[in-house]
């Protein structure tokens, strides 16, 4: 039965609707003193489920949630100081609470086509009505965090029964906008 595979605590209720008129909010850690609050100005996009082992899933959630923001649209409003980058190597900087290790931001700094974008967990926010999840992404890698390889299938059809379609890379049209912004990085200007 796939409805009794968890994929996060928020969907596996079912995914819950946006609002027209979501414009942002403050993202708040699991501290229960001096917890960090992020504002997020504005909408969200690209929101999904990702299976990856980087992100930071809550307990119990074999997926995390994650979209984006624009950079210049995220800032820290409270206890910033408790605030350490996860892995300065990796591409996404994500800045994560040192005391509950919930991942509050992570910029993308470096010459990509995410660059200027900050990728949030948007189950933190304190408002409702953000943009809902609308597929998976790296669906495969959850193996590798001991999700059992026969239980894959049932993972992909609960994905699917949740209105998130599969993916073991990013969903088609950010993959055609990263490819599309690779090939315009390789054009070569006529002589």
């Amino acid at each position: 039965m796939t409805s009794s595979i968890s994929i996060h605590p928020l969907l596996d209720k079912g995914v819950s609707k946006s609002t027209a008129d979501f414009s942002g909010g403050v993202l708040i850690c699991a501290c229960t003193e001096r917890p960090v609050k992020i504002r997020v100005e504005g909408a969200i996009a690209h929101n999904h489920a990702c299976g990856c082992t980087k992100c930071w899933k809550p307990e119990g959630a074999v997926f995390s949630m994650v979209a984006v923001a624009p950079h210049d649209k995220v800032s820290v409003l409270e206890n910033g100081d408790k605030l350490a980058v996860v892995d300065p190597s990796a591409l996404i900087q994500r800045h994560a609470c040192t005391e509950c290790g919930v991942h509050m931001y992570g910029p993308v700094e470096r010459d990509h086509p995410f660059q200027g974008l900050d990728f949030i967990h948007p189950e933190r926010f304190q408002e409702s009505g953000w943009q809902e999840p609308g597929f998976a992404a790296f669906v495969s890698s959850v193996i590798e965090a001991g999700v059992e390889p026969e239980m894959m299938d049932g993972v992909r059809q609960r994905l699917n029964d949740l209105g998130l379609p599969p993916y073991d890379c990013l969903s088609p049209g950010l993959m055609d906008y990263i490819a599309s912004w690779t090939a315009q990085r390789n054009v070569k200007p006529n002589n």
